[in-house]
């Protein structure tokens, strides 16, 4: 098998791989832009693994011309920047010892014990500089079923690091197979070993959650992450039951997913601190609830925060409620983002002045919502 995409022949890429095999060492990509290839998706970042120690690839790449960041040289990491292109290098690895948060490695000799080190088997596939893959761990048939399996014992997997019980949830939701189910071993080893969620950083386990929430349809991911009481851990008090409608709802409107749209359904007691999400995140997400929980309608909505906010609460309003989106929705919100308020402040002025000119403005707003926009300046001045 051959990876099929156009990235790994581009200039600059190839002059990544021709640099280190120049310099008698092995090259090959590695993990998420194989993967990604092989299911002809996009493939964004370009990890290359190599048996050559750190100091020889920033040796070698800059004998070639190119620039070496050492970004990770404790853990064997150089970042090699080719045109305008970024590529991670990482010398093979193993595991010396690991506390569930971080791992102590040493620099290997071939892929085979590379390839023992990592998570899941899907991300354990390589390939050599003309695009050859190489499976070391049989990667491919799980691939291929989109199944998500932690390579070897799936709790030792776990043990050299807790982030990997939402990275198995959340590559569930990317890659994995609805209709297969989840692996059940990988699932027991989750909910056995829910615990060691407590010792990772807030922010990693956002990261994760965000990105598990971006996924085309996360709802089956969440309600085995419920059912593994890892979701009662991250997030309490959150409940799975209006996500499946909500992705359906956004499925049938045409609309992209968004966490933090899937996020306001979800619910939770303080998620924004569970998940320390970052200002303009946890801002969002409290518009988007205290907005939805409101009388405001569709039209009101649109004008006063936009269409995009305005669609996001006609979503969450029909996922947590009725089930349906309001007929004619679409025009509503569209109506509401192209209304301009015909008054101004100086319409009203000098008759009015200071706090009785915000009650005035806010009066003939709340008339000129009421008539749908229609009321005219001269009407509302009258």
């Amino acid at each position: 098998m051959k990876l099929a995409g156009a990235w790994y022949l581009a200039p600059a890429t190839r002059g990544v791989m021709a640099a280190l095999a120049g310099g008698g060492q092995t090259a090959l990509f590695v993990g998420g832009c194989v993967r990604d290839d092989l299911l002809r998706r996009p493939v964004r970042d370009i990890d290359i693994a190599t048996d050559a120690r750190p100091e020889r690839v920033v040796t070698l790449v800059e004998a070639a011309g190119l620039r070496a960041v050492p970004t990770g040289l404790g853990h064997g990491t150089v970042t090699v920047v080719s045109g305008d292109v970024a590529h991670e290098v990482t010398t093979f690895r193993r595991d010396v010892s690991t506390d569930g948060r971080r791992a102590t490695v040493a620099f290997a000799d071939d892929c085979a014990v590379d390839a023992a080190r990592r998570d899941f088997t899907m991300n354990a596939l390589y390939a050599e500089a003309g695009g050859r893959v190489l499976d070391p761990l049989g990667g491919l048939d799980d691939l291929r079923t989109g199944r998500v399996r932690f390579i070897g014992d799936a709790a030792a997997r776990i043990g050299e690091d807790y982030l990997r019980i939402l990275r198995f949830f959340r590559f569930h939701a990317w890659y994995g197979d609805p209709g297969e189910g989840i692996d059940t071993a990988g699932l027991a080893a989750c909910a056995a070993l829910t615990g060691g969620i407590d010792g990772l950083s807030r922010e990693r386990v956002g990261a994760e959650m965000l990105r598990l929430l971006a996924a085309p349809d996360p709802a089956p991911a969440l309600a085995a992450m419920a059912q593994a009481g890892v979701l009662a851990r991250v997030l309490p008090g959150a409940a799975v039951a209006a996500v499946a409608p909500l992705v359906a709802l956004e499925q049938d409107a045409g609309v992209l997913p968004a966490a933090l749209r899937r996020l306001a359904v979800l619910g939770g007691a303080g998620v924004a601190e569970c998940l320390r999400l970052s200002r303009a995140d946890a801002s969002g997400l409290d518009r988007r609830r205290a907005i939805a929980g409101s009388s405001a309608g569709l039209p009101e909505i649109a004008w006063r925060a936009g269409a995009a906010l305005a669609t996001d609460v006609a979503l969450i309003r029909a996922a947590s409620g009725a089930g349906a989106l309001p007929g004619g929705w679409r025009d509503d919100i569209a109506a509401g983002a192209a209304a301009r308020f015909p008054v101004t402040a100086a319409d009203l002025m000098p008759a009015y002045s200071g706090p009785a000119l915000g009650r005035k403005l806010a009066a003939l707003e709340r008339r000129w919502i009421e008539t749908g926009f229609a009321a005219t300046r001269d009407e509302l001045l009258s």
